[in-house]
């Protein structure tokens, strides 16, 4: 480790510690433990900064190269600031400034400050990218537009949520009135996108509108694959009456890491203790899992869910050997 950033970490545990103990019982391993929780925060905190910056480049890359030299306008706050650009004359980085901050407010007291102010941070980078780049026109193919700007608009995105924080408020607005009015996130952000495109159709066109929808479409497939990777895992629960010769089959045959834990029969008489198998596969593993299964116990409850993201563990890494 670079020596004065060793020592920088070394004061800040010990200013840290000063306050919950006296000077005197420091010791040396209390240190030693802040400087390894300061050093983990250090890394954490560049690689936030980190996606932000590359989602910020990103998104100005879209709204300058393809949407705003084209009058497109998208969803959400980013589609709102669009639509409003049409018909002021104002710089696009004011309207993304002025639409998002009530959001980005919003945001503080639902999710927390630090990621009012990571948001806040990275809308006004975005509008001086957004005022200050200026490129050549890319294309004038209006599915290459909707597409490559959908595209790099949802990477943009995508990174920022990645980094912890946004870039587009409405997914704040979504989260708060799901509490509110016991809806899910994705019907809010739907009724908001629906009125701005519906507005588009009116004032602009329907034909900007369908194109808005495309737009839209791609970012938020793309914000998806960002946010939750573009591999799939998948949890299986296996109950079977041999669960020996599923656990060899999944660590020898499958080469993957399995869990076992004791369950107990609910149905009737059925109330014996029984071995529960569990693991986390991706998707494209699913096929073979079935087909192994079925040679062992094809009389085995087996239930999948998704699991979003996973961390430590095998499934990472190459199957095991």
């Amino acid at each position: 480790m670079n020596p004065i950033l060793q020592y920088l970490l070394v004061e800040r545990a010990k200013s840290k510690l000063k306050g919950q103990v006296s000077q005197e019982k420091i010791s040396k391993k209390q240190i030693a433990t802040e400087v390894r929780a300061g050093q983990v925060e250090l890394v954490h905190a560049l690689r936030e900064i980190l996606f932000i910056a590359i989602g910020i480049f990103a998104a100005g890359f879209g709204l300058r190269g393809f949407l705003l030299p084209n009058s497109f306008i998208d969803g959400g706050a980013t589609g709102l600031s669009l639509l409003l650009r049409v018909f002021y004359d104002i710089p696009l980085g004011v309207f993304l400034i002025a639409v998002n901050v009530p959001f980005v407010f919003l945001g503080a007291r639902v999710i927390g400050t630090k990621f009012a102010i990571k948001s806040i941070c990275a809308i006004l980078v975005l509008a001086i990218v957004v005022h200050f780049l200026h490129l050549p026109t890319i294309t004038e193919d209006k599915l290459l537009i909707a597409f490559f700007g959908g595209f790099f608009l949802g990477l943009g995105i995508g990174m920022t949520m990645r980094g912890g924080g946004v870039i587009d408020g409405t997914e704040v607005l979504a989260i708060y009135l799901s509490r509110k009015w016991h809806l899910t996130v994705g019907d809010i952000l739907l009724f908001i996108n629906i009125i701005i495109f519906s507005i588009g159709a009116y004032l602009l066109s329907v034909e900007v509108a369908l194109y808005a929808i495309l737009t839209y479409l791609v970012a938020a497939k793309t914000v998806d694959y960002v946010v939750d990777g573009v591999e799939e895992y998948i949890g299986v629960t296996i109950i079977s009456e041999k669960s020996e010769d599923v656990r060899q089959m999944i660590t020898e045959k499958m080469r993957r890491a399995c869990t076992i834990y004791l369950g107990k029969g609910g149905y009737r008489d059925n109330r014996g203790t029984v071995e529960i198998v569990f693991t986390v596969l991706t998707r494209l593993e699913i096929a073979k899992l079935s087909t192994e299964l079925d040679k062992i116990d094809k009389k085995a409850f087996v239930m999948m869910n998704v699991v979003k993201d996973i961390k430590g563990g095998m499934i990472k890494r190459k199957p095991l050997k």
